[in-house]
């Protein structure tokens, strides 16, 4: 009698843990890839320039963001700092295991680079934000903001670096912050935060409109980057990438926070964003230097679909 009243009450947290996973995937993860299918339809129907609405989202709405996202949070200089730390040094770390890991595979010069670049850029923007507005509302999505400009720099200087494969020079990198808008968003809101300056109502309520459309925007982007995804190579290459984005990154990221006393909200954000899968700007990367395009848009993809599964879990953890 003992043993059926405990297979019941197994079944029964079965249950409640299952409905607990499914709600996170319906709230959390499903309406990402809802607006990314529409923009995938618009990609493969209506044939619309992906590059002219990325760059209206890199350019326009993502100062705006940053700025809009900063401003209304409680985040402290502390808190700064930590979220900046903490993504570089998730970066290096996944670095120092792409470039071990590699080397059973036996990579030319241009494969490396494209391996380490896949492993090392997490889709922080046009994915990893509005998941972490869903999964941790606005108190994670500022931490996550910090994050995420973090990692944008240090894709347009050290992810340049690694796909030009040492044929840009260090003047060139360093010039690709001052391409980064966000920078300067994020720079306005310090300045703001900083000198407690009044914004006018004027100025505000256009930079708050532009914010707006950063999220769906960079979601439509995502489908419309996945229609390109023609065929398949080097499944020992890919498996591997995808094993190191998804499954090994949250753990390098989780112990990072615990090092660094990270808590709370910028924990949730930072490990939920390092744990995205491959950066789309990734694939634009790879073809502009020629370091094994295919490789990179086909790990860009997997890492994406499979996703929704480790995700989920995840945020289940971090709750």
């Amino acid at each position: 009698m003992m043993r059926i009243v405990r297979v019941i009450r197994l079944i029964r947290g079965y249950d409640v843990n299952l409905s607990f996973l499914v709600s996170i995937f319906a709230s959390d993860i499903l309406p990402i890839f809802v607006i990314a299918g529409i923009g995938f339809l618009l990609a493969r129907r209506l044939k619309a320039s992906v590059t002219t609405l990325a760059h209206v989202a890199f350019y326009v709405f993502s100062p705006c963001f940053a700025f809009t996202t900063l401003i209304t949070s409680n985040v402290t200089g502390s808190q700064v700092g930590s979220m900046v730390l903490l993504a570089i040094l998730v970066m290096v770390a996944m670095g120092v295991i792409a470039r071990v890991a590699a080397i059973p595979l036996r990579l030319s010069r241009a494969e490396l680079s494209a391996f380490m670049l896949v492993v090392i850029f997490s889709n922080g923007g046009n994915y990893g934000l509005p998941v972490v507005m869903f999964a941790f509302g606005n108190e994670g999505l500022s931490r996550g903001t910090l994050y995420f400009v973090t990692s944008a720099i240090l894709t347009y200087t050290f992810g340049v670096f690694l796909a030009a494969a040492g044929r840009r020079s260090l003047r060139d990198a360093f010039s690709g912050i001052a391409r980064v808008p966000a920078v300067y968003g994020v720079t306005a809101a310090l300045v703001v935060l900083a000198t407690h300056a009044a914004i006018p109502l004027s100025l505000m309520r256009p930079v708050r409109l532009l914010a707006d459309g950063l999220i769906p925007t960079m979601i439509l982007v995502l489908g419309m980057q996945l229609e390109r995804v023609k065929k398949f190579e080097r499944p020992g290459f890919v498996a591997l990438a995808v094993v190191l984005s998804l499954v090994v990154t949250p753990i390098v990221a989780l112990g990072l926070t615990w090092v660094l006393g990270i808590t709370g909200p910028a924990r949730q954000a930072g490990v939920l964003l390092a744990s995205m899968p491959s950066a789309v700007i990734t694939t634009i990367l790879a073809v502009e230097f020629d370091v094994a395009p295919t490789l990179v848009t086909n790990v860009v993809f997997v890492t994406t679909v499979i996703s929704p599964l480790t995700l989920t879990f995840l945020i289940a953890y971090l709750r």
